[in-house]
């Protein structure tokens, strides 16, 4: 599903445990990290998209978490040119997202990353708040800053001023 001006609605998912660090994971067979993310079904709301993927990405169930808020409206990012699949209709340039921060409630030890046949990620960490701006790929950057700039307040974080 692809919007009219060619992005994809998504939904971001930033898990932070009771230390306020968040879960961070490794795309599967690549050097690159990233929060857990995926597109919103047809007909699925953001919330419940934010369930499946959870579930699919991390093995975390609704129980395991509580969302402490989302962010208002759509944060935007462009595919690199190299990504955009021009033979595909409609074309997708990016993705538009819906952004959640969730409080883990379950012990760690219920994340499993392998509870989907298709794996996304093969290792997961713990990260300081700011880290992932200096860790993500550059064309999520902006978006990232966006999100943890608007929960950093939920979790009473400083602002990032890099």
């Amino acid at each position: 599903m692809i919007d009219s001006d060619g992005y994809r609605p998504n939904v971001g998912i930033i898990i932070v445990n009771d230390d306020a660090r968040l879960f961070w994971a490794r795309r599967i067979g690549q050097d690159a990290w990233q929060f857990p993310q995926g597109g919103i079904a047809y007909a699925e709301s953001p919330e419940q998209a934010v369930f499946r993927e959870l579930s699919e990405e991390t093995g975390l169930k609704p129980d395991d978490v509580k969302i402490i808020a989302q962010t208002e409206g759509w944060l935007r990012y462009n595919l690199p040119e190299h990504l955009v699949r021009r033979y595909k209709r409609p074309v997708c340039i990016g993705q538009k997202q819906k952004w959640f921060m969730l409080r883990l409630l379950a012990s760690e030890t219920s994340i499993s990353l392998n509870e989907n046949q298709r794996p996304e990620f093969d290792l997961w960490k713990w990260i300081d708040y700011w880290e992932p701006l200096t860790e993500v790929i550059s064309f999520k950057r902006n978006v990232y800053r966006k999100a943890l700039e608007y929960f950093a307040p939920r979790l009473n974080i400083e602002k990032n001023n890099n």
